[in-house]
């Protein structure tokens, strides 16, 4: 499964991108320019097993081991934007936790989820802060997303992302994690550079498996 060729990088639009790993479940490659790693859409599996894949979740907003995970990403955020600011969770999942984090130290959250929260109308609005824990490496059309998070923000607002690094090859060859079939593009700081330089955005990564992008003053998005 997954062993055709993609046509493209779905982040960078480069062509033929370079086999980089296989499993016993798909094929994995690598893209020279942006160097995000991805399967091809043959091995993308249905809306139906990935929404089981997800109701199968144990992230509950009580627990307390999930809220110390999203308080690595909540806590950079706190600290950077002001306490009455206006966001967006993107990808909140079936148990919104971080919004909810936020919300206790004054922001004023809205969610957005394909699947548990699918409200057009957050699209009519620009955040301050825009938040994405563990959502980007399930993005089949990465360059598409964030484009649309990118326009979303206010001026100067900011994107925040969480996820895991793949890096260095020893581990993401031998991690549990690539195997999750949800999982279809993976990032890495190279490709957050990337993402930084398209978007004309100021790039920070304060933490591994954490970058936040902050809108340019210059106000310039390419599409």
């Amino acid at each position: 499964m997954g062993l055709r060729p993609p046509s493209h990088c779905p982040l960078c639009g480069a062509d033929r991108a370079p086999f980089y790993h296989r499993d016993r479940q798909r094929t994995y490659w690598r893209c020279r320019r942006c160097a995000l790693i991805f399967v091809s859409p043959d091995a993308w599996i249905s809306a139906e097993a990935e929404r089981a894949r997800y109701d199968a979740h144990r992230n509950h907003p009580g627990d307390p081991g999930y809220r110390r995970f999203l308080a690595r990403l909540a806590e950079p955020v706190l600290a950077r934007v002001p306490h009455d600011a206006v966001g967006l969770d993107f990808g909140s999942g079936p148990g919104p936790t971080l919004s909810g984090m936020l919300e206790a130290h004054g922001l004023r959250m809205s969610l957005y989820d394909p699947l548990y929260a699918a409200d057009p109308t957050v699209w009519e609005h620009r955040y301050d802060v825009i938040t994405a824990s563990e959502v980007v490496e399930h993005l089949r059309d990465p360059r598409g997303e964030l484009d649309r998070l990118f326009k979303t923000l206010a001026p100067r607002g900011l994107l925040a992302v969480m996820t895991q690094w793949a890096e260095p090859r020893e581990w993401f060859v031998g991690s549990r994690y690539i195997r999750d079939p949800t999982h279809v593009c993976f990032f890495c700081p190279e490709t957050c550079r990337w993402i930084a330089a398209h978007w004309d955005a100021d790039l920070e990564m304060p933490a591994p498996n954490i970058a936040l992008f902050r809108e340019s003053s210059k106000g310039a998005q390419p599409g």
